[in-house]
């Protein structure tokens, strides 16, 4: 049984955890944060209250090359992947309601149609 509900991500597991799951939810952290702490127990807790999805958190002082790449200003920033396509990410500790709320939305999301709109996006740039 594991002990935490929430994988730690690291540069070496990054890309097969996003592009090896559906839907992964993903706090960006650090130890000295205060709103981060207070985050923490509401990100594990709603990782117990959805076994099927997958919910990682990145150090960003030990991952400080991920954190570059997200382009990461403040912490805690909650992002979420789905099919590989970042369809939320914001900074700031969510309360359990609002987190619940946003996973509610993003599985309601239609994925065919976020991916079109993302073509589209590009197409224009």
């Amino acid at each position: 049984m594991r002990m935490s509900a929430t994988v730690e991500l690291t540069k070496d597991n990054f890309d097969a955890t996003v592009s090896g799951n559906s839907f992964v939810l993903i706090d960006f952290w650090a130890e000295w944060c205060g709103p981060c702490k207070q985050f923490g127990p509401i990100f594990e807790k709603s990782a117990e209250t959805h076994p099927d999805l997958v919910f990682a958190k990145v150090d960003t002082e030990a991952q400080s090359e991920l954190a570059a790449a997200f382009e990461i200003q403040s912490i805690p920033t909650l992002m979420i992947v789905r099919d590989g396509v970042i369809v939320f990410g914001q900074p700031g500790a969510l309360p359990e309601a609002a987190l619940e709320d946003l996973i509610g939305q993003a599985r309601g999301l239609d994925m065919d149609e976020v991916r079109k709109s993302v073509a589209e996006e590009a197409n224009k740039a």
